[in-house]
């Protein structure tokens, strides 16, 4: 490495944010450029260990070492070179991804890992300053032809790998513009549209073709496609959200947390909604149920809108500020997180469940909860079971509900109905080593695959499934 003693040295230094009072009028990033020579003493930081766990905590295994040096060597062509040979977009994940490598750096052992995630995406964005991200369209074409369902970061990332191998790609978007829920799914303080549009862009300048605006099983049949393609990938997510079946749910002012975000981010987007259907958070008391990334997207969101108050519930217990005995170092860390979206003010509370709710004309007032407790875990199921804590009831006053539940899988009905795909026992495509289902020549990818998870394994997902397409369509050959 090219500074052995930097991690004694150099402290870690986080990319400054605007104060929260000026970020939540605007729905652009806040994050500020670092200096170039700050950035290199970050990457000297990297401690050049004997089994580098972060790439190991990286679902798609990135070189991180490689990068981290080269940085300090002010070598970035070299760099992104070494990026993009895991990552086809370190753009996005350098923006959305919660680093579950820099859990893993031996650096976090017992001081503040390196800042590997700012790292990465500072690469990319001064690759394409420099014209260094230019398209590098296949040099010769195979024949074959493969159709990818959803445009979403698997799909994506399966495209751009079968595309530089050679094979013709077709993607297909039910949505009006391709990028899934990179673009209609993740709000624009977290990733503006133009990084997405960007690299699309780059991926049509190279001959993946996009059809944005086609459903699968509705607009096309699925027959036509298995007919006029040598391989199909399924990569259209999991979009059935978890819902809450309590009293009351069905009152105007309950929403599904991807409703309330896909809305915006169409609103950002310069699309008109219909008032009747319009979901605002204006000048209004908010709850968002949930503590995920989804949930932490819907205070963001609720904010910038305007919201007179934002309250998170979250069903578990409160995370403790450091690993517990049983979550040791390389695991991702179980604590106590507080994302960007949080320091812009919400009320958190856990260990909630909620009753019901309550209303006048219609509208959503109020929610009824109680508190639980949860006992010892089940040694056979994992399970810790929960009880309500007698006279432990409460109400707020809602106005707006969003339900950040999680999802149960990918959507049944239609494509998936008319494939007579088979499914795991989580309701998620089935499929062998390959990610072939089975059905020959149609693959899964991604979170129709695996579940909802992070756009970095949705990556890995279409990496992996790309290479399993490429060994059906050349009987063994690999990428």
């Amino acid at each position: 490495m090219g500074d052995s003693k930097g991690f004694m040295k150099y402290p870690r230094q986080d990319f400054k944010k605007e104060p929260t009072k000026e970020r939540i009028r605007h729905w652009k990033e806040f994050y500020l450029e670092m200096p170039e020579e700050k950035l290199k003493l970050q990457g000297g930081r990297c401690m050049d260990c004997g089994v580098p766990f972060c790439q190991s905590g990286c679902p798609i295994g990135n070189i991180i070492p490689d990068w981290n040096d080269l940085v300090y060597r002010n070598r970035w062509q070299e760099a992104v070179e070494r990026l993009h040979k895991t990552n086809n977009f370190p753009e996005f994940t350098g923006r959305v991804c919660p680093a579950p490598c820099e859990n893993s750096c031996v650096l976090a052992i017992n001081e503040p890992a390196v800042t590997i995630k700012n790292i990465e995406v500072s690469i990319i964005e001064k690759a394409y300053k420099e014209g260094w991200v230019k398209p590098q369209p296949p040099k010769k074409r195979s024949g074959k032809k493969v159709a990818v369902v959803g445009s979403g970061p698997s799909g994506l990332a399966c495209a751009d790998q079968l595309n530089k191998a050679g094979h013709s790609v077709t993607v297909y978007e039910k949505n009006e513009v391709i990028g899934g829920l990179l673009i209609l799914g993740i709000p624009d303080f977290k990733l503006e549209k133009w990084v997405v549009e960007r690299r699309v862009k780059r991926m049509e300048e190279e001959g993946v073709k996009f059809k944005p605006r086609t459903h699968i099983g509705v607009d096309v049949s699925t027959k036509k496609l298995v007919e006029e393609f040598d391989a199909v990938v399924l990569a259209g997510g999991a979009e059935d959200p978890r819902n809450l079946p309590v009293e009351g749910r069905d009152l105007d002012g309950i929403h599904f947390a991807m409703d309330f975000l896909t809305q915006q981010n169409r609103l950002g987007r310069g699309e008109k909604i219909v008032a009747e259907e319009r979901i605002s958070a204006e000048g209004k008391k908010v709850v968002v149920l949930g503590g995920g990334d989804t949930g932490s997207d819907c205070i963001g969101t609720a904010n910038r809108q305007g919201a007179s108050i934002v309250r998170n519930f979250e069903l578990l217990p409160e995370p403790p500020q450091e690993r517990a005995v049983g979550n040791p170092w390389p695991q991702w860390a179980f604590i106590m997180r507080t994302s960007t979206s949080h320091e812009e003010g919400v009320e958190r509370d856990y260990a909630i469940l909620t009753k019901g709710f309550s209303g006048e004309g219609g509208k959503v007032k109020k929610l009824h909860a109680v508190r639980i407790e949860f006992g010892e875990m089940d040694p056979e199921t994992g399970r810790r079971p929960m009880k309500e804590i007698p006279g432990s009831q409460f109400t707020v006053e809602a106005e707006l509900v969003l339900l950040a539940l999680g999802f149960l899988g990918p959507v049944k009905r239609g494509m998936l109905e008319e494939l007579g795909v088979a499914l795991d026992q989580r309701g998620n495509v089935k499929t062998d080593n390959n990610h072939m289902t089975s059905i020959p020549g149609i693959f899964a990818a991604g979170d129709m695959r695996r579940g909802q998870s992070l756009v970095v394994w949705a990556i890995n997902e279409g990496r992996a499934t790309a290479t399993g397409v490429h060994q059906h369509l050349t009987t063994g050959v690999k990428i």
